[in-house]
């Protein structure tokens, strides 16, 4: 249904990232290419602050890893993210399979990585009032993957900390470099899918739609956009937009 609907909106690519595993990446690629859609295979890894190996001193919550997208430009890519993503099982595991920069360092070639969603270090930070750490962090990925590599990602599903944060990563790219690109996370296909995917979202998790403190996806603008949408939420950064088809060819 996802690769339908983005043929339908005459979209030529699409991308792959599951948080921290890639077991349906072979079933999305072949479904993909089925349809004449390119498929970029990826994952949005969990990274460690510090070493994966670490456990109890990881922090709590949310301070025990950060997001972070990496795609596959080739044949090396595929298989240096296939080492990365199993080492999180392997060595890393606490609560989720982590990785860390130095699995990152080892295993960069053919990778192209973006800063991922408000989960991402370089977004954390910046919501933390952190601007120069975030700012640090940024420039340190640039480094580990090449300066062709790594993008600041800008997301916009409605949520005033987004907003907040992409007025932010506007003036890092200005002042770095960094080359900014616009995304959209996808959790179901259609507008109207918000509801069924947080009745599913609740069955999954064991928790009541009425649970105060549950999972849940605010806003309800996690489906598959057209480029019309796309350009109606970023008119302040075209180069991010055209960004995505730059990183869909290579």
């Amino acid at each position: 249904e996802c690769i339908s609907r983005v043929k339908e909106l005459g979209m030529d690519s699409v991308a792959i990232t599951d948080h921290g595993v890639m077991f349906g990446v072979i079933d999305f690629y072949r479904a993909a290419k089925a349809e004449g859609i390119h498929p970029i295979l990826g994952c949005e890894v969990y990274v460690a602050p510090g070493s994966r190996f670490e456990k109890e001193t990881a922090g709590s919550g949310e301070d025990r890893y950060y997001h972070l997208v990496l795609l596959a430009k080739n044949d090396i890519g595929y298989h240096n993210l296939m080492k990365i993503v199993s080492r999180g099982f392997t060595e890393g595991y606490y609560y989720k399979p982590r990785v860390d920069l130095e699995l990152l360092r080892e295993f960069h070639e053919g990778l192209i990585a973006l800063s991922a969603c408000l989960a991402g270090e370089v977004q954390r930070n910046i919501l933390r009032g952190m601007y120069e750490e975030s700012k640090s962090a940024a420039l340190r990925y640039q480094e580990i993957f090449g300066r062709d590599n790594f993008f600041l990602e800008l997301q916009d599903h409605g949520l005033k900390e987004q907003k907040m944060v992409n007025q932010s990563l506007l003036r890092m790219s200005q002042e770095t470099g960094i080359e900014l690109v616009a995304t959209n996370d996808v959790h179901y296909t259609y507008a109207e899918d918000e509801k069924p995917h947080d009745m599913l979202l609740c069955i999954q998790t064991g928790k009541k739609l009425s649970d105060e403190n549950r999972m849940r996806y605010e806003g309800g603008q996690y489906y598959i956009k057209s480029e019309e949408e796309m350009r109606k939420l970023f008119p302040y950064a075209v180069q991010a937009l055209e960004n995505t088809q730059k990183i869909a060819k290579r």
